[in-house]
């Protein structure tokens, strides 16, 4: 009742020539059955999130791309950096945030960070976008 009065100091019904209340709805019964019966559990949701976060920047991408077009699958950090035209300590940060996503693997050889496309990662990522 105090939401209709309050509505009715902004309605003038001579201004509008008719006056109708809003309608009252029964939520005690439901008129059909919920459509969703399942949702991702917010530990899949943030790792998910990560991984799209990674994806949507145009250099992890071309980073990504590098790695599978390299040698076996794999670059050296030192291939990295002029393809994308960014110094060593920024593309180390684009691949640690693509290492910590999952997208990629690193194995320290000798002073080089050599990384590799983990097994099924960008698979999984396709198929998070299918489910949805």
């Amino acid at each position: 009742m105090n939401r209709l009065l309050l509505l009715s100091k902004f309605v003038n019904a001579c201004d509008t020539g008719v006056m109708s209340l809003p309608a009252t709805l029964d939520t005690s019964t439901s008129c059909c059955a919920p459509r969703v019966t399942a949702a991702i559990t917010v530990e899949d949701a943030e790792r998910v999130a990560r991984v799209f976060k990674a994806l949507g920047d145009p250099t992890r991408v071309r980073l990504l791309s590098l790695i599978a077009a390299g040698d076996g699958g794999e670059a050296c950090i030192c291939d990295l950096t002029a393809p994308v035209g960014l110094s060593q300590g920024t593309v180390s940060h684009h691949m640690k945030l693509l290492a910590d996503a999952g997208l990629v693997t690193r194995e320290q050889r000798g002073k080089w960070a050599y990384f590799a496309i983990t097994d099924g990662a960008l698979d999984a990522a396709a198929d998070t976008l299918r489910s949805v």
